[in-house]
């Protein structure tokens, strides 16, 4: 039986619950605890970037252009299941769910506080 390749699979574009400028807070990994803003998010590789988490450092070796090397800090993309919506009330991430509304919208709701997380 031949089994598939990665190249042969057409990458899915997955459909998250968090959105860019949205107040999140670390559940696992070194930065666990730290709150931050989304600033991107990759939906094919299920990753977002959050401001100030995930600090990485990157050494660049001298060349033509720039002849002294230099050390590049940068902020690395983590799972989106590491993080979770954090709320302002109850002063942590909480869990959301989507409550769709008499009149067809969607709103996300906190699991736990059950206030709306927009």
């Amino acid at each position: 039986m031949k089994s598939r390749n990665r190249k042969d699979q057409v990458p899915q574009k997955k459909k998250l619950q968090l959105k860019v400028d949205d107040t999140v807070q670390v559940i696992a990994g070194k930065d666990k605890g730290t709150v931050g803003k989304i600033v991107s998010i990759d939906r094919y590789k299920e990753r977002v970037l959050v401001e100030g988490v995930n600090m990485v450092t990157k050494h660049v070796k001298p060349n033509q252009q720039n002849q002294e090397g230099r050390i590049d800090k940068f902020e690395a993309p983590i799972h989106y299941s590491n993080v979770l919506l954090y709320c302002k009330e109850s002063k942590k991430g909480e869990r959301i769910r989507i409550r769709v509304n008499d009149d067809k919208t969607k709103t996300r709701i906190f699991v736990k506080s059950g206030l709306p997380a927009d």
